[in-house]
């Protein structure tokens, strides 16, 4: 250390001198030594570069250097973030991943292998030829069934998607667009007529019986009352029984 040891320090330093820079760091800010070229500067900062890691006591706190493999780590022996090369699993930095385990080229990391996963497989659907569903007696259906999980680089390839059968169905005429068009037209006009002629012989009917009741009503109230006739048992001599 250079004798010339100053208290007027700037960049953070409690102490400093021309030689060796900061010496000593104020409260909560961390020593580290640059190299520049041949020297080493020591320099105050709030945290710690990469490839270091910050450590405090009760005189100081500083920044360590962490292993050589590690670009960023928590402590020595924990590394957060390997350099290019290596792979991270549980806090160390590996050039092969263990078994059952695969490097990720994205996060640099040894992570599981995932087996691709698909889903049950659909009904079969109905059985066609050339997109149709009439006029042949063999023809085609199929089925299919969704990925739901992809595999990794080292996992269990996905399994087919779709799976097609022969199947055998009655064999039937298939009816022209056009013809087909036109009867269910027909149809429809045929059951309109029919409903239009039901509903006029409802209302029909429903103006008859109307037609009925007045008339039965205008009978009963022009026809005289009849007088009622009285009691035949009451006009009789009592029958004398005694012998």
């Amino acid at each position: 250390v250079h004798p010339n040891v100053s208290q007027g320090c700037q960049g953070g330093c409690a102490t400093c001198s021309d030689y060796n820079g900061c010496l000593s760091c104020k409260p909560r800010l961390f020593f580290v030594l640059e190299r520049i070229g041949m020297k080493q500067i020591g320099v105050c900062l709030s945290s710690c570069p990469s490839g270091y890691y910050g450590t405090r006591y009760p005189d100081i706190n500083k920044c360590a250097k962490c292993k050589a493999d590690c670009d960023t780590c928590f402590t020595r022996n924990f590394c957060t973030k390997c350099k290019s090369g290596f792979y991270l699993y549980s806090g160390k930095c590996l050039e092969k991943c263990p078994d059952g385990l695969e490097a990720n080229n994205h996060t640099m990391e040894c992570t599981s292998i995932v087996h691709c996963e698909a889903s049950e497989w659909s009904p079969w659907s109905p059985c066609t030829k050339k997109g149709k569903t009439c006029g042949f007696k063999r023809g085609n259906e199929v089925r299919v069934r969704e990925i739901v999980q992809h595999p990794s680089a080292r996992g269990n390839p996905c399994p087919a998607t779709s799976e097609s059968r022969k199947c055998i169905v009655q064999r039937k005429r298939c009816q022209k667009e056009g013809k087909g068009k036109k009867n269910r037209e027909e149809k429809r006009k045929k059951s309109n007529k029919e409903e239009s002629k039901e509903t006029r012989q409802e209302s029909k009917g429903r103006a008859a019986r109307r037609q009925n009741r007045e008339q039965r009503e205008n009978n009963n109230k022009t026809q005289p009352k009849k007088r009622k006739a009285p009691n035949k048992e009451q006009h009789l001599a009592p029958v004398d029984t005694a012998h």
